[in-house]
């Protein structure tokens, strides 16, 4: 597993180098890639999206200097921004069996490994793809998945500013649920930084 850091670049780019590495991937010319970056501020809009999960006119978004993307990840709306680490894991899924159930649990499974390192205890709901902290969302997941390699990945908050999930219908996921970050639930800051070798570790322990 090859692991590159990209530190903070904007969305679109970091896709277009996604979809390169993937072809890489595809035709067996590199390994399976883990990219880790946080994102300028940005709203991603995933296959599911339905538009009445923006709580306001596009144009107000960007005012407020929030970019948004319509995306082909799967998924509804979610929110991407510094303080936040994302992890795309350019992966071959074949050695999983070509399920992409099992992919999505063993995401999970990584972030719930990683969550361990601060004592807090990651769960899954069983209708909605993520992590929780109770009823509270602390990393979102969205992926595509060309010839059997993966592409797009996993949001998780870190010391994010949390206030513009309220912009939207974070994951097109009504009712009695929030979302929150490892700052919050540990009562101190816990940097990008200090997370990613955390997850790092729990993505080699799982696949190398």
């Amino acid at each position: 597993m090859e692991v590159l850091e990209l530190g903070r670049m904007a969305y679109q780019p970091c896709v277009e180098l996604q979809r390169s590495i993937l072809e890489e991937v595809v035709e067996r010319e590199r390994a399976s890639t883990l990219i880790l970056v946080e994102h300028d501020p940005v709203l991603t809009l995933g296959a599911n999206f339905h538009e009445e999960n923006l709580l306001l006119p596009i144009g107000e978004y960007e005012r407020k200097g929030i970019e948004v993307v319509r995306t082909d990840r799967g998924g509804d709306v979610t929110f991407h921004g510094p303080g936040q680490l994302v992890a795309y894991p350019i992966f071959d899924l074949q050695p999983l069996g070509k399920d992409l159930h099992r992919w999505l649990r063993e995401l999970e499974e990584t972030v719930i490994t990683a969550l361990a390192t601060w004592e807090l205890e990651g769960t899954r709901n069983p209708i909605n793809t993520g992590v929780w902290i109770g009823n509270r969302k602390i990393c979102a997941m969205g992926i595509k998945v060309r010839r059997w390699v993966s592409m797009h990945g996993l949001a998780l908050n870190c010391d994010a500013d949390l206030s513009p999930f309220n912009l939207v219908v974070p994951c097109g996921i009504r009712g009695a649920y929030g979302v929150t970050s490892i700052s919050r639930e540990c009562g101190r800051t816990v940097p990008v930084d200090e997370a990613k070798p955390v997850l790092i570790e729990a993505f080699r322990s799982r696949y190398g």
